[in-house]
């Protein structure tokens, strides 16, 4: 599976933007696909998660500003991100693990591929 991010940019705070990773090669039922952020100087933080086949999950106080989707179609995963504030600033990730469970989705250490990053930059 190979994943590649776009999207990022720069964006006053209270805009919004939309993320996508497009997922290369084979995909399967029980893919999830999680996006992560890195802000500078900080670890990296999870943002939430969206099963292939259904069910999202988001990390922390993401849900509600943010919103994550999928087209099987295009084989596309989608991080909605909107009332976006200054310390939302961060290269944001997408990764893909498989068969994990709601209380594993929010480690890194359990997803295999990652796409490059795109950077969002809110100013304020």
């Amino acid at each position: 599976v190979q994943l590649q991010a776009s999207g990022g940019g720069l964006v006053q705070a209270g805009g919004s933007l939309r993320l996508s990773c497009v997922v290369s090669g084979r995909t399967f039922s029980d893919l999830v696909m999680g996006w992560f952020r890195q802000a500078p100087g900080k670890e990296r933080e999870f943002v939430g998660a969206i099963r292939w086949t259904a069910g999202t999950y988001y990390g922390g106080n993401m849900k509600g500003r943010f919103s994550i989707s999928r087209d099987k179609a295009k084989n596309t995963v989608y991080l909605q991100m909107n009332s976006l504030k200054p310390e939302d600033t961060a290269v944001y990730y997408c990764a893909a693990g498989a068969r994990l469970i709601v209380s594993s989705m929010n480690d890194e250490r359990n997803y295999k591929n990652w796409g490059q990053g795109t950077l969002v930059t809110v100013s304020s």
